[in-house]
């Protein structure tokens, strides 16, 4: 373990450089190629083989030794209550979260990838939040588009409804799908969920807590049905140059498509488009980076802190 400053003392977290957190990994084998390692990667989100390697792979068996604690535990209480509390075992979730462009979504894919090669051969699914969202329609009426992304977009209820029954031991759940081509959920598109022995749970307001009720009631949180969260870190300039890297990128590929959104954005003059990027993370996202998903990260069970060129420095994990 790392040297602990003066002012780490008394966090409830380890702090890990990335060279010394590779060395947990150390003895196990790759078993992703270079080229599933691209695959699942992006050109806004790069990941190569050796951070893979450095980084992930001992994650993954972090993760693997916490889903076998977890059904060990399940059996010892079975045992415990004498069967009388029957019940199935239920998925192990991992909840996902960190601010827009800082790499979720390459993180989560590399992750289900690598459990899902566990020699157990873990069925593993992956689910984002963004199918949630409210539709477009609804929050143009309820002068929301603008707030796109913040926790009051989101159909807390549905989302709710979804945890619960994958925790529940449910078939067949299902989530609804959103299209990052048209900027908004598929009418009548769903994910089907059955069962996973693994979810892994990713957006950026995951770990967000609701308001408390002063009479003392039952309200759930999402994080309530995690069984472990990750929160995806980096300074605020990094995710500022990052988040205007992706849009100017997407504005030559994605951007192109008349059915996309944001197809005006490319016909736009690259000096424009740029003032459109920076308006958009100013407006939208940094606010809700400040006031909603940087708050949530002393609620992560681990946190993976990037540096240039989406590079894991140092990895943050809780204290048992």
């Amino acid at each position: 373990m790392d040297q602990l400053a003066p002012a780490e003392k008394y966090s409830p977290y380890w702090f890990f450089s990335a060279e010394h957190w590779a060395g947990f990994g150390a003895d196990m084998s790759m078993t992703l190629t270079k080229d599933e390692v691209s695959r699942l990667s992006s050109m806004y989100e790069p990941i190569d083989l050796e951070e893979v390697r450095r980084i992930y792979l001992s994650l993954s068996r972090l993760l693997s030794a916490h889903v076998e604690t977890s059904q060990q535990l399940f059996r010892q209480r079975q045992r415990f209550f004498n069967s009388e509390k029957k019940g199935t075992k239920t998925p192990f979730i991992i909840g996902m979260a960190g601010s827009v462009a800082v790499g979720k979504s390459t993180t989560a894919r590399i992750l289900q990838e690598l459990l899902t090669r566990w020699p157990s051969s873990p069925k593993v699914d992956l689910v984002t939040t963004d199918g949630f969202l409210y539709p477009n329609d609804v929050l143009r009426r309820d002068n929301l588009m603008e707030r796109k992304g913040f926790p009051d977009s989101y159909d807390v209820g549905a989302l709710l409804r979804f945890l619960s029954g994958i925790k529940s031991g449910q078939p067949n759940v299902r989530a609804p799908v959103y299209s990052h081509l048209t900027y908004d959920v598929m009418p009548g598109e769903f994910v089907t969920v059955d069962r996973p022995d693994i979810l892994i749970f990713e957006g950026i307001n995951v770990l967000q807590p609701r308001e408390l009720p002063k009479d003392g009631k039952f309200v759930p949180f999402v994080s309530d049905f995690f069984d472990f969260s990750i929160y995806i870190d980096a300074e605020e300039q990094l995710i500022h140059e990052w988040y205007i890297d992706r849009f100017m990128r997407l504005r030559e590929t994605a951007f192109r498509n008349p059915q996309s959104f944001f197809h005006r954005y490319s016909q736009l003059s690259e000096d424009a488009a740029r003032a459109i990027a920076e308006g958009l993370w100013a407006n939208i996202n940094l606010k809700n980076l400040r006031e909603n998903i940087l708050p949530t990260r002393p609620r992560a069970d681990l946190i993976l802190k990037k540096g240039a060129g989406h590079l894991v420095e140092e990895v943050a994990i809780r204290k048992l």
